[in-house]
């Protein structure tokens, strides 16, 4: 039953980090309204100063608001066409709207105004990422070494390319050279974390708690080092992070239906596990899985009534729910 209820340690972590990333825009929000604000008094008291046309497009194009970033891009390279860092941030919007040519096309103008920008041969690295061609991203990646071997970014583009091809050796080796070079590149580590979870070594535990210090409320860093724990079997260390992410973040649903599934599946403190799969649910009034476990937890203590409306809740909300099915049908049975 376990291997059926448990949900892939490498599917969580994906949507994990998706989904971290999101929340944290939407936590910098009020801040990017602040800052543009700000911006906008400085721009009309000073409106022929191109840097902050950039800056002010930078926050749109976070902000998610990218034809006021391109229509600031655009006037500060009006003001200033030599500027390479404005094409990069044209690059980057460029980028955000799908628009691979274009994108291109301003990485390299800003390369024809300094052909020692690390920055731009960085950009073209992650643009051929993006695009999967994995020899042009490495070849941009070594020309912003080859200027500066202190381009952190650039090792951990490598990292990644190495990654994306299968070739899991090479990615380590380029993201150790990423902290190496830059000790507080969060990314790296939470990537050597993974890696090395994957393998249930050890070691991840290391990466995920620099991660951690390096951003403490970090949820995503948490949850990846409380899934290494279930997942190797430290089921105290797991609820402690788990623990965690709730104290930053008392509406995360998943820390709650992962305390409950350690508590039904590994503890078998089922009062425990029903507590946090409920409160799981209140937090997402159609959290199927939750419905499921809880009615399973509620099957182990023979609350057969319990059991059988949390089953047909958990088949009402998804459809052909074969383990509720089956809880369903042991019920019957036992009538």
């Amino acid at each position: 039953m376990k291997n059926r209820l448990r949900l892939g340690f490498f599917i969580l972590i994906t949507i994990l980090l998706v989904n971290c990333k999101h929340n944290n825009k939407n936590d910098n929000k009020n801040v990017q309204v602040d800052q543009i604000a700000v911006l906008t008094d400085k721009i009309a008291a000073d409106p022929n100063n191109a840097i902050l046309y950039n800056s002010r497009a930078k926050l749109y194009l976070i902000a998610n608001q990218v034809n006021n970033a391109l229509s600031d891009v655009n006037k500060a390279i009006q003001l200033n066409a030599k500027k390479p860092d404005f094409y990069i941030t044209l690059s980057d919007i460029y980028l955000a709207m799908v628009q691979v040519d274009k994108c291109n096309d301003a990485l390299n103008k800003a390369l024809s105004i300094d052909p020692q920008s690390t920055d731009a041969y960085t950009k073209l690295a992650e643009l051929n990422l993006y695009l999967k061609k994995y020899e042009e991203t490495h070849k941009y990646a070594d020309k912003a070494i080859e200027i500066d071997n202190l381009t952190s970014k650039a090792y951990f583009v490598k990292g990644l390319a190495y990654k994306e091809a299968g070739d899991s050796s090479n990615a380590v080796k380029y993201y150790m050279k990423t902290v190496e070079v830059n000790p507080e590149y969060y990314d790296a580590y939470m990537q050597l974390g993974l890696m090395f979870s994957i393998r249930k070594n050890k070691n991840s535990i290391d990466y995920f708690n620099s991660a951690i210090n390096l951003r403490p409320k970090s949820i995503e860093a948490h949850y990846a080092l409380g899934m290494y724990y279930q997942e190797t079997g430290n089921y105290d260390a797991a609820l402690k992070s788990y623990t965690n992410i709730i104290q930053i973040n008392p509406k995360y649903k998943e820390a709650y239906y992962n305390s409950g599934f350690i508590y039904l599946e590994y503890l078998k403190k089922y009062d425990l596990a029903i507590k946090n799969f409920s409160d799981a649910i209140t937090n997402d009034s159609v959290y199927c899985e939750a419905f499921y476990n809880r009615g399973l937890s509620y099957e182990m203590l023979k609350d057969y009534t319990k059991a059988r409306k949390d089953y047909k809740t958990a088949t009402d909300l998804k459809t052909n729910y074969q383990l509720a099915i089956e809880g369903l049908n042991r019920l019957d049975k036992v009538r």
